[in-house]
């Protein structure tokens, strides 16, 4: 799988420094762990109780489950883009969609958005195009700070997204790689590193440009359509009224070229990653095997 550039699928990366902020918290929480609490469990018997799994399980269904802070973030995105007249209107989408926002562009085209955390999580395969959208973009949220951008990314993009798109003939027109953690402490966005007049502010966020994937505009199939055209930018109205209203820089979107042949009696795809006319990442052509969802 080849590899080219320090900034393959996505700009930023997990820092040195964030991974080792967490692995020394870690060690400290694990050592200080028996003496929290009002258990009053000698150390021996509070490790073999099974208290503290229990309690680390239990914080992670609930950071799992918790959508309020993805949910803020994106409504406060969508109100500024509003009030800027980038947009029309917004909604949430009713309760029985299987999409979660829906955003009336100027001139009344729309775009139907799926939310998701980190894309190397089976809930990435789960996503269904509303008969109404004009375009349908999928909009990643991830909150660990510990994950790894790149290996997020590009699980998303070619081992699921793509497999998904070829196997149910459905068009994803963009990707949005954007969340909270952005140029945090946790994961400094190099985008403005050397430019801070690029963030943007919003309420107590200092937002750095967001990350957009363009995919094809049609579904790849080996006969008819084995190399479709990915989308230019202005096709795809909702990434474009994000390019404009966060400074984006053209160098920076990201074309999603998906390429389909038959291997044996499968379908086999490769997926290039190309940024300001290079490849910057590729793989070589892989069976269809979806991921379960």
């Amino acid at each position: 799988m080849p590899n080219r550039g320090g900034d393959s699928v996505i700009p930023c990366v997990l820092a040195g420094a964030t991974k080792a902020l967490i692995d020394d918290y870690v060690k400290a929480l694990r050592a200080a762990a028996p003496a929290l609490g009002a258990h009053g469990l000698e150390p021996d018997v509070f490790w073999d109780s099974g208290i503290f799994r229990g309690a680390i399980e239990r914080i992670r269904g609930t950071q799992a489950a918790g959508m309020e802070t993805k949910r803020r973030f994106v409504t406060d995105i969508l109100d500024w883009l509003k009030a800027g007249a980038f947009i029309e209107s917004w909604s949430v989408a009713g309760s029985n969609d299987r999409h979660d926002y829906e955003v009336v562009m100027p001139g009344g085209r729309i775009c139907a958005i799926e939310a998701k955390g980190c894309l190397d999580g089976n809930n990435t395969n789960i996503f269904e195009r509303p008969a109404n959208a004009d375009e349908f973009v999928i909009w990643s949220l991830c909150q660990n700070a510990g994950a790894d951008p790149a290996k997020n990314a590009w699980s998303g993009i070619h081992t699921r997204l793509s497999a998904e798109i070829i196997h149910r003939r459905t068009i994803v027109d963009g990707l949005v790689i954007w969340d909270p953690v952005c140029n945090t402490l946790g994961r400094p966005c190099p985008k403005v590193r050397d430019n801070p007049e690029r963030l943007t502010a919003i309420g107590k966020r200092q937002l750095p440009p967001p990350c957009l994937y363009l995919f094809p505009r049609t579904v790849p199939d080996v006969r008819n359509n084995p190399s479709p055209s990915v989308h230019t930018l202005g096709e795809v109205q909702f990434l474009s009224a994000l390019h404009l209203a966060f400074r984006g820089a053209v160098g920076e979107i990201t074309e999603v070229k998906l390429e389909v042949a038959l291997a044996g009696n499968t379908v086999a795809r490769a997926t290039r990653l190309i940024r300001a006319g290079q490849v910057v990442r590729e793989s070589k052509m892989t069976k269809v095997k979806r991921a379960k969802s």
